[in-house]
């Protein structure tokens, strides 16, 4: 990044934190800011500080929202007795673009992951389970990603629940393996929903 002014450099150093944004992407992207109209390009700043600063987690479901309590699970239309549990906060909107399920969900921001030091502390799960059962919820629908850690998550939170009345259930692999739910297209979503099946924990 040799020539660019520091005020420049800067923003490309700091574009190249977020995933996927190689250093040509981060200069090419900086360069399209300057070319904007100030204006534009000011607002599409003061949105991100707008969102940093006012956005947090739903004390009930954990999804970031802008309130105590996001829209899903305040609603009265939801079925409170049908509850979605998803790694990422992507993976609720997948769902919710679907627009077939009507119960509330869980985010996880994460699966169990021992190698990343990431257990069912840092998960949320002791909550999750206290929510099950204060709240009478009748299924849980496990919608962790299909790879090693989201099965192991999966697995995890039935033998949490196996004694308890609750029906744990899984989404079906229309979702490909080692693949991501909250890049499913709603079609793929919808499928994997209604083609849920038992955990049967042996």
């Amino acid at each position: 990044m040799k020539g660019y002014p520091t005020r420049i450099k800067r923003v490309i150093e700091n574009l190249q934190k977020l995933p996927g944004i190689g250093v040509k992407t981060a200069e090419r992207l900086a360069m399209s800011l300057l070319r904007r109209s100030k204006k534009d390009s000011i607002e599409l700043a003061q949105s991100i500080k707008d969102m940093v600063e006012n956005t947090k987690y739903c004390s009930k479901c954990r999804n970031f929202s802008e309130t105590d309590i996001c829209d899903v699970c305040s609603s009265p239309n939801r079925d409170k007795k049908v509850l979605c549990v998803v790694e990422q906060p992507e993976d609720f909107f997948a769902i919710e673009r679907a627009g077939e399920y009507r119960g509330l969900y869980f985010v996880l921001h994460g699966s169990i992951s021992p190698i990343e030091g990431i257990g069912a502390e840092e998960l949320g799960i002791d909550y999750l389970v206290k929510r099950v059962k204060s709240e009478g919820i009748k299924e849980v629908i496990i919608a962790t990603d299909p790879d090693v850690s989201g099965e192991a998550t999966a697995i995890y939170i039935a033998r949490l629940l196996q004694d308890s009345e609750v029906v744990v259930t899984r989404i079906a692999l229309g979702i490909p393996a080692g693949g991501h739910i909250g890049y499913a297209d709603e079609i793929t979503m919808v499928k994997a929903l209604e083609g849920r099946r038992r955990i049967i924990l042996e």
